[in-house]
């Protein structure tokens, strides 16, 4: 999709999410307003289409009746409120920390949301949720995996979905289970980012190596969205490494696989850190050399084949965006459902009383489209019990590899024998 087709796109939304971007509106008890921030523009401009229609689609199920058991599902809009309906109001942080803090100081003091879901960007998040603290409104952090997010100490912060340490976990217990095989798993190269998503998610995979044994032969930060990564691949390259663990966003990807090809470079496998290697439009671009790729993720498709109501939230969302549901919009569906729930049960548009509902939350997991065991927060607003899986690019879909309970096939090793 180029830059013109994603503005019609977004010119495309209802009516009601549109102009809540652009004008103020009083709030009354029919309505409750509600904050979502992305980057519409630039180049994750796609991310964010996605991460509305996502929302777009929650707030469907929210506001009106369906026969399944998701939070809010069952009852035309939010109960505790007199059935009042969830308005978004959503904004454009143009993948911009310092637009993202003023959009969200708009949204709180000008669109009157009693909360914020965002951001994406786990920099742009940062800052956003430190805008929402201040306030005293809740943030919901749908999609943003950096760990230390978390660890600031905030009362309104809540991420129902992993974060990158609980992901690299996963990764790690998938080498160890296939080195039992007896497959070959010594040798890591990291390739990440410069910004906090990148960093972060580093950290931890490098320390994870030290603890299990793994040897690092390349440990690489490039800077994000740079033209050329012709270096840094050759560096790979000359590594040899058994597993390329890369941490980036869509351009990127697009960019370091291009780069690949055009050196005559094959990695024996590929482990990503979700991002840019979940989304669609890198597959629509570089699939074919993809094959076997492995990225850890929150969400399968091949869940539905115990919940049926999956397929049935696929199918509306797929209506609004031509696509699945993917790592990052599943995320951000059900982190919106998360947040009407607390919003009904709290039964206000107060601040602090919805805080206290999310912190109050207990949803079991067989009540969501995630492989999570539940949905509940510790005390740093973290969901402790969002269980990760592992997806593998075969046929020109994903498929769930790991944990071998969720699988629904051996995984492909090397991904290029």
């Amino acid at each position: 999709m180029n830059r013109r087709e994603l503005l019609l796109a977004a010119a495309a939304m209802p009516i009601a999410v549109a102009a809540g971007s652009r004008a103020t509106f009083a709030q009354d008890a029919q309505e409750v307003a509600i904050g979502v921030l992305y980057s519409m523009s630039g180049p994750s401009a796609q991310v964010g289409v996605d991460a509305v229609r996502a929302i777009e689609t929650a707030a469907e199920i929210v506001n009106g009746t369906f026969d399944f058991d998701l939070p809010t599902a069952r009852n035309a809009g939010l109960k505790g409120l007199g059935n009042a309906k969830v308005r978004l109001v959503t904004a454009d942080h143009q993948a911009d920390p310092q637009k993202g803090r003023a959009e969200a100081e708009r949204l709180i003091t000008q669109e009157k949301v009693v909360a914020i879901i965002g951001c994406y960007q786990s920099a742009v998040s940062a800052t956003v949720s430190g805008v929402c603290e201040r306030y005293g409104i809740p943030f919901l952090c749908a999609d943003s995996s950096s760990p230390s997010l978390q660890h600031r100490k905030m009362k309104f912060f809540f991420r129902p979905a992993a974060q990158d340490e609980m992901f690299s976990a996963a990764m790690f217990d998938f080498f160890d289970a296939e080195k039992k095989k007896g497959k070959k798993v010594d040798t890591l190269a990291l390739f990440f980012e410069d910004t906090i998503f990148g960093v972060d998610s580093s950290t931890v995979q490098r320390r994870l190596a030290n603890e299990r044994g793994y040897k690092l032969v390349a440990d690489i930060k490039y800077r994000s969205n740079t033209p050329s990564l012709s270096a840094e691949v050759q560096q790979i390259r000359a590594a040899n490494p058994d597993v390329v663990m890369p941490s980036t966003y869509t351009t990127d990807a697009i960019n370091l696989v291009k780069t690949m090809g055009e050196l005559g470079y094959k990695p024996k496998n590929i482990v990503a850190q979700a991002s840019g290697f979940s989304e669609q439009v890198t597959y629509d671009a570089v699939g074919d050399r993809l094959v076997g790729a492995i990225s850890r993720a929150s969400f399968s498709l091949d869940l539905a084949a115990k919940r049926p109501f999956i397929k049935t939230v696929n199918d509306m969302y797929k209506a609004r965006s031509t696509r699945d549901l993917n790592d990052n919009s599943s995320r951000e569906l059900m982190g919106f459902l998360v947040l009407a729930d607390a919003i009904d049960r709290a039964g206000s548009k107060e601040g602090e009383k919805i805080r206290a509902a999310l912190a109050a939350t207990d949803i079991p997991g067989e009540r969501t489209i995630m492989p999570w065991a539940r949905v509940r927060f510790n005390e740093e607003g973290q969901n402790p019990d969002a269980s990760p899986v592992l997806l593998q690019y075969v046929g020109g879909k994903f498929v769930t590899i790991f944990p071998e309970n969720v699988a629904i096939a051996e995984p492909i090793w090397p991904m290029n024998p």
